[in-house]
């Protein structure tokens, strides 16, 4: 198996459990069994679950904006998807992060034509050997035709279907490339893996992201919305502004605990025989990331 095929697995899984029953996991292992479902949001942007992240699409007459694309073989699932809705290719699809559970399908798009945007560490990342430490994956650089064409580092806007779309970095959260998405007049925020919902996150220290730059991330966040805002998460189920706010408070909650007992001297086994995030297991520790994985993933994210 190769490297690409070993974290492919990984992800799936990964996938899977954030986002399926358990009953659910073992057909999601088959990229041939995975449907793409549309979840409408206005008249020109919807929200497509498969198996990976979560997409977020725009379509009208300026042509059709792509938020991630799960996993390459997946790539006519989703263009037949979106052939439902208008008969256009892809014209643009924007990168939230590196990880090949939102990338996988880059190159097919590429070579099909589409422009592939993310911020400078995305390209960076895809461009050369990368390791995810807690996953204890490997990724070989991506194909040419793969790799972001257009790049920034702080934020690019986009004027197209009657909406003025910003995309702006948001630093050392997930990752040191993390990239938001929001529709200014829709009304709708795409928060790609800065935002697992009902799941502790998945912190890729290893990729430079940080517990502080975490709460940041969400903190802006909640600061550009509104009661009305559709929330589309990297993992998990659409969502609005209140139950951002939940996952905020859990954020710093536990992060809060946690970095209390690291200033004491402790130990991750210590800590995690503490127990500091006993009173948000239930709501938010039954997904990819347990408990214990996550109070690991706190720790090693914080400053030396």
């Amino acid at each position: 198996m190769s490297n690409r095929q070993s974290l492919v697995s990984v992800l799936m899984a990964s996938a899977a459990l954030c986002l399926f029953t358990v009953g659910d996991i073992q057909a999601q292992q088959n990229f041939d069994k995975v449907e793409i479902k549309t979840q409408k949001l206005t008249d020109s942007v919807y929200m497509l679950i498969g198996a990976g992240g979560n997409m977020g699409l725009s379509v009208g007459p300026d042509g059709v904006f792509l938020i991630d694309d799960q996993f390459a073989p997946l790539t006519p699932k989703i263009e037949a998807a979106i052939k439902v809705l208008t008969p256009k290719p892809v014209t643009f699809v924007i990168n939230t992060h590196w990880h090949s559970d939102h990338t996988g399908g880059n190159v097919n798009l590429g070579k099909a034509g589409a422009l592939i945007v993310a911020q400078d560490n995305v390209r960076k990342r895809l461009s050369s050997d990368q390791f995810i430490e807690l996953l204890g994956a490997k990724e070989k650089p991506m194909a040419k035709e793969g790799l972001p064409v257009i790049t920034f580092s702080q934020s690019v806007n986009f004027h197209l279907n009657g909406d003025d779309i910003a995309v702006f970095h948001v630093p050392n959260a997930h990752t040191d490339g993390d990239a938001i998405i929001h529709f200014r007049k829709a009304n709708i925020v795409h928060m790609g893996d800065v935002f697992f919902n009902g799941f502790y996150p998945f912190i890729d220290f290893s990729s430079g992201g940080t517990p502080d730059g975490f709460i940041a991330a969400v903190e802006r966040v909640i600061a550009i919305t509104d009661a009305q805002t559709k929330i589309i998460p990297g993992h998990g189920p659409l969502a609005g502004k209140a139950e951002l706010v939940i996952y905020r408070d859990m954020l710093v909650g536990t992060i809060g605990k946690i970095k209390a007992l690291v200033k004491q001297g402790k130990t991750l086994e210590e800590i995690v025989a503490a127990k500091p995030t006993a009173d948000f297991d239930e709501r938010w520790g039954k997904g990819f990331i347990p408990p214990a994985r996550y109070i690991e993933m706190v720790m090693k994210g914080l400053p030396k």
